[in-house]
């Protein structure tokens, strides 16, 4: 494993403009860190005045982007799954046949790779909802976490801060008469018999008080689905979660099939079902909600989850369009994740919440840029466990990510005035935020700090050598 060197005790960049939160963007920024956390942050220092050493970002500078939900192996089939017609569950056939062939040294080659991508789209933390637990025919490794490390491991050589949300995953799904069936096929691979023995597995990861592993890796949970877990075997997942203040993840709602499934089983829709086993509350995140009905709705905004949309896979899916507005109006903080990975973008990913706001309703304005920029970094960071990264402000993790201004996309943004220039009113200073939110891609971003350290400088990963090398390997590895 190539180990990155550890941060210097103090560091400085002088950023040509910042997004400070509360303020908006502001020129000539000077951000200092000493380890892996800001310590002081000083608006219009001009170039002149720089103490030596200081490294000059050009661009916007905003803080590390957080992935909310990732399935790493899913970068497999990108670009495979195209051709002809289907659904998500002929999709799902397809996904089960690659993760019929990881094991943990594939898998780890492969997680480095994409956790790469990501961070060369500046993305600085993600939460990876594993599910693939033990061998081909079910068995523990003998590591029974062998494949969780190897998640963990994958994240620390591309130099990405990662909260691994073990998921629970008991049944193969629910029958027409709403009973639940066994595991089956790759399935095996999933369970761990009880949540139970669930929690004992994850027991042996070893965390301490509060779910960490070390400074930049945290366990959280996961309920894959009410198709998966039975709602008898949630309470034990969320027990753990309570005893660690670890996140809780479960995906909700994402197929019109998946409620009939519930409504058969239970009664109830799968919002309901969580919302009685005791599973919604501030630290839980609910993945997808994209068919809910109003109650539903209602349910989730007044237990104060995050809901996290992920638009690309969802498009890519043929899942539909989920109520993003009035999950928001309802009181759920909004969260991305790139998912399945057809792309790994996350301003694609926030400017599509706007953008089919717009198209569901043929009225622009419904997201601004600020809370779309919000939902990609603080909100997205609080929803992994991560609450104090997220903004440029003393005492937050030192995470950055620098867009350049002057690719095709983005020259001609407005610039806000520098030193000397008339302020400014808030509501007007933000419009180069939005062109990054609205325009970017991760083609322009150029410099990563994560944690104080740099991870990509002028577009280059600095730990991984060659990314698309590395990705074409890893994919065909798990393909041919």
């Amino acid at each position: 494993m190539k180990t990155p060197t550890a941060p210097e005790q103090a560091r400085a960049w002088h950023a040509e403009f910042a997004w400070l939160p509360g303020v908006g963007i502001l020129p000539d920024v000077l951000i200092e860190a000493a380890g892996d956390r800001f310590t002081t942050i000083t608006p219009r220092v001009g170039v002149g005045s720089l103490p030596p050493g200081v490294i000059r970002l050009g661009g916007l500078t905003v803080p590390g982007l957080a992935n909310a939900h990732s399935h790493a192996f899913h970068r497999a089939l990108r670009g495979v799954t195209q051709a002809g017609r289907g659904t998500f569950w002929t999709w799902r056939e397809r996904m089960y046949q690659v993760a019929a062939r990881l094991e943990p040294s594939n898998y780890r080659a492969l997680a480095r790779a994409v956790y790469a991508e990501m961070t060369l789209a500046g993305i600085s933390c993600v939460g990876e909802f594993h599910y693939v637990h033990h061998g081909s025919d079910g068995t523990p490794y003998a590591d029974p976490n062998a494949m969780s490390l190897a998640l963990i491991e994958g994240a620390a050589e591309a130099g990405l801060r990662i909260t691994l949300l073990d998921a629970c995953y008991l049944s193969g799904g629910l029958d027409p008469a709403g009973w639940s069936l066994p595991l089956s096929g790759p399935q095996v691979r999933f369970g761990d018999g009880t949540a139970q023995e669930w929690a004992k597995r994850v027991g042996l990861l070893g965390t301490d008080e509060h779910g960490m592993l070390g400074p930049s890796a945290m366990v959280g949970a996961a309920i894959h689905s009410v198709r998966a877990v039975p709602p008898e075997q949630m309470a034990t997942v969320a027990a753990w979660t309570h005893a660690t203040g670890a996140p809780l993840h479960v995906h909700l709602s994402e197929q019109v099939a998946e409620n009939n499934a519930c409504l058969a089983a239970y009664r109830c829709t799968p919002a309901a079902l969580l919302y009685d086993a005791g599973v919604l509350g501030p630290r839980t995140t609910v993945v997808h909600a994209t068919h809910l009905t109003s109650a539903d709705i209602r349910l989730l905004g007044g237990s104060e989850v995050f809901a996290c949309v992920c638009p690309t896979t969802e498009a890519d899916l043929a899942d539909g369009i989920g109520p993003f507005g009035a999950l928001a109006t309802a009181g759920c903080r909004l969260t991305v994740g790139s998912d399945s990975q057809a792309v790994i973008d996350l301003f694609e990913e926030a400017r599509r919440i706007e953008m089919y706001e717009r198209l569901a309703s043929m009225e622009r304005g419904h997201f601004t840029a600020e809370a779309l920029g919000t939902a990609v970094t603080w909100d997205g960071h609080a929803s992994l466990g991560w609450p104090d990264a997220g903004e440029i402000a003393p005492g937050s993790l030192a995470d950055l990510v620098t867009v350049t201004l002057d690719s095709p996309r983005l020259a001609g943004a407005p610039l806000p005035g520098r030193r000397g220039a008339r302020q400014e009113p808030r509501e007007l200073n933000l419009h180069l935020l939005e062109a990054v939110i609205f325009a970017a891609s991760p083609a322009d971003v150029r410099n990563v700090v994560i944690g104080g350290r740099d991870v990509v400088a002028d577009g280059r990963h600095l730990l991984v050598d060659d990314v698309p090398a590395a990705l074409s390997a890893a994919v065909r590895a798990v393909l041919d």
